[in-house]
């Protein structure tokens, strides 16, 4: 019987960027089954509600060539490794992009090992091409005019253009 590689990619996705994209495409070099957790944060106060989010990530994951890979999206509440076990993953897939980005995983990676030391981390770095796009920067440069284009695909961009219209027609 071969073992088949489960891994989790967790995040918010408010939304998701071109980044995601990235790590998701490696991620799925990396393992035979690719869960995409998408994080229910209401501290973070995303933009986008869990159904909008899980469904653009549903749209830019369909335009990914297929592999051997699947890839499924869900969303979770709580810790990170309890989802995983959930999952049957053994593997948290985490994108870094900067050296800060290092000192914080570093120390999720530890606190993840304590609570269950059978789940293990992989760290991607970020392409070139993606080692600034953050969710939080492309919704601030979309809500002062600015062109995101670069960062997500161009459903992503319409919908938070809708968002930000809507926003401001409410103000």
């Amino acid at each position: 019987m071969t073992r088949r590689l489960v891994g989790i990619y967790a995040g918010t996705f408010d939304p998701v960027t071109n980044g995601h994209m990235d790590v998701i495409k490696r991620a799925m070099r990396v393992v035979d089954h690719l869960v995409v957790g998408v994080a229910i944060n209401a501290g973070k106060g995303p933009m986008f509600s869990l159904e909008e989010r899980v469904s653009m990530l549903q749209d830019d994951i369909a335009e990914i060539p297929r592999s051997d890979t699947t890839v499924e999206i869900k969303s979770f509440r709580g810790l990170l490794v309890d989802f995983a076990v959930a999952c049957g993953a053994s593997v948290v897939v985490r994108g870094l992009r900067a050296v800060s980005d290092f000192e914080y995983e570093f120390q999720l990676t530890g606190m993840n090992a304590h609570l269950n030391p059978d789940i293990e981390t992989v760290f991607l770095m970020a392409s070139s091409d993606n080692l600034f796009i953050a969710s939080r920067l492309v919704k601030e440069i979309g809500a002062l005019g600015g062109d995101i284009t670069p960062f997500v695909s161009s459903r992503v961009r319409r919908r938070l253009m809708e968002k930000v219209a809507a926003e401001k027609a409410a103000e």
